[in-house]
């Protein structure tokens, strides 16, 4: 009797989730596609859920500031993070935050999956990734890579590609995709990592020319284009996107938002609206989750350290 009384309050905390508002908090501006994928989720969640997920972006110092203000909010399941690889990249590059991702917060549901996409402008002579590793050696320090950000996935899988292939180019840093593909459309900058929905448009247009993507299989918005896996075994460095919450979250709250989210992942709506810019579901349990951002957490911080990457 006693352990059924005990096991009342979760039954009535889980049944009643949410009573008020939900917080869903963005390390980023409005308008990119992890931003666009929360608010459908967020969206869905209000409709299944019956109270409003309100999205809140928080930009700023690489999607630390939102991090923070959720890993110290209450434990309760009414502030989200809408964590993203770059939470995995962190740890290194900024040894003194004031929160350690893996420790104080806990992963609850994917969102979305993209690759990123190795392209080059039409006029460097390669079509594919052994001839841009071929001429990259035949012309060191000539090419120009560019990222969209200085400790970015982008800048990452760059270092990666070329500890991994013996090439020497010169890596240029932006502010971000947009003015990245600028310079890249211009010519000022020859290659790049980039995520796939600021250049997918300009593939198509051939305007860019994409060599690969990045992800272990190939992306289905690009079906003909390999994986630079194919080329270079074990190479992977695809941007994710998924929800999480302070450590202590209750776990009945934490599996009933995985159900519902991974419900919103099979909707036919939201499955055409991500496949619009090139990503895919996430579906993944909280323990894959979790797992998933140790191992990436190893795996970048063993590149940040090879590459002696600083933060800007």
């Amino acid at each position: 009797m006693a352990a059924a009384a005990a096991a009342l309050p979760r039954v009535a905390r889980a049944e009643s989730y949410p009573a008020r508002p939900v917080h869903m908090i963005i390390g980023f501006p409005p308008g990119g596609a992890t931003d666009i994928a929360a608010r459908l989720i967020g969206q869905w969640l209000s409709e299944r859920l019956g109270q409003p997920f309100v999205i809140e972006s928080r930009p700023g110092a690489a999607a630390n500031l939102a991090t923070e203000a959720v890993a110290r909010a209450a434990p309760d399941g009414y502030t989200l993070l809408v964590a993203v690889g770059t939470n995995t990249i962190n740890p290194v590059l900024y040894p003194n935050l004031n929160f350690n991702f893996i420790r104080d917060l806990a992963m609850v549901a994917g969102i979305l999956r993209t690759p990123l996409v190795l392209e080059v402008n039409p006029a460097v002579p390669v079509n594919s990734v052994p001839e841009l590793i071929a001429y990259a050696k035949a012309n060191p320090g000539k090419l120009a890579i560019g990222s969209f950000g200085t400790g970015s996935i982008s800048h990452i899988a760059g270092e990666m590609f070329k500890m991994t292939t013996g090439t020497d180019m010169v890596h240029v840093p932006y502010r971000g995709s947009a003015p990245l593909v600028v310079d890249l459309l211009g010519g000022q900058v020859q290659v790049a990592f980039d995520n796939m929905p600021p250049s997918i448009e300009h593939i198509r247009a051939g305007r860019l020319r994409a060599l690969a993507v990045t992800t272990a299989t190939r992306s289905p918005a690009l079906p003909d284009l390999p994986t630079v896996a194919d080329f270079l075994p074990g190479f992977e460095a695809s941007a994710w996107a998924a929800i999480a919450v302070p450590k202590a979250t209750p776990r009945d709250i934490v599996d009933r938002l995985n159900t519902e989210i991974n419900a919103g992942l099979a909707d036919p709506k939201i499955l055409a609206r991500l496949a619009d810019f090139g990503a895919t579901a996430f579906v993944a349990s909280p323990a894959a989750l979790d797992t998933l951002v140790v191992e990436q957490t190893e795996k970048w911080g063993r590149v940040i350290r090879a590459a002696n990457i600083k933060a800007d």
